[in-house]
């Protein structure tokens, strides 16, 4: 098996928890509320305005041309979802004075473990902690699409947009050149790859099940 096979079947659990979740289950049945709904796309906004830092610090850290070209244009993607989101949800995004900006802390938690990233560590694990919004996405997109049962699903434009074809050719590509530096990798190296991806991975879960409980700062 390759890396990223490995890898996949590292986090299954983890993947396997997330479609089980109340977020994606609901969401699927199109019975999310609208406020939980509404929560997620403000704090997926915030994350996406730093993770696109890290796809560009990605890009200056890879010597493949083709490599370098595709992580530039995934770090302009997450301009075009960011866009995408707010015009679909127009009106339902507006903060109150002085929310502007407020990341829940697991949102604050998962940007600050990739934005470390850029500083300390080697390209191949940042590799490993980005393919997570790629990958775990995709595959959760793929999943409402075959398994939803509801007509004028409300959230439809949203799994449309993770379940289309545009957006598995992305993470094609990435989970590709993962294995193409994985490849020219020690063990070492690529364990280490390994423990960054099932970190955002759990992240990843985190992230649904802080937007299903709408969750705040304590203090």
């Amino acid at each position: 098996m390759n890396w990223s096979e490995k890898a996949w079947l590292t986090i299954q659990p983890i993947y396997n928890e997330i479609i089980r979740s109340p977020f994606i289950k609901e969401l699927m049945a199109g019975t999310l509320p609208r406020e939980k709904f509404i929560f997620y796309i403000r704090q997926d906004t915030l994350y996406l305005n730093e993770y696109r830092k890290v796809l560009t610090a990605i890009a200056s850290k890879l010597d493949h041309p083709g490599h370098v070209e595709a992580f530039l244009h995934f770090a302009g993607g997450t301009m075009m979802v960011e866009r995408e989101l707010h015009r679909l949800f127009t009106g339902e995004l507006a903060l109150n004075p002085g929310d502007e900006n407020v990341s829940s802390p697991t949102c604050l938690l998962y940007t600050s473990y990739l934005l470390r990233q850029i500083g300390s560590a080697p390209v191949e694990v940042m590799l490993g902690a980005v393919l997570p919004c790629f990958w775990i996405y995709k595959e959760v997109g793929d999943y409402i699409l075959a398994h939803q049962t509801t007509e004028n699903n409300p959230y439809q434009r949203w799994i449309d947009m993770y379940g289309g074809e545009e957006f598995e050719k992305s993470n094609a590509t990435a989970i590709s050149i993962c294995d193409e530096v994985a490849e020219r990798c020690t063990l070492e190296q690529q364990d280490a790859m390994t423990k960054a991806f099932v970190s955002c991975s759990k992240l990843e879960w985190m992230f649904w099940d802080s937007a299903y409980k709408q969750e705040q700062w304590s203090i």
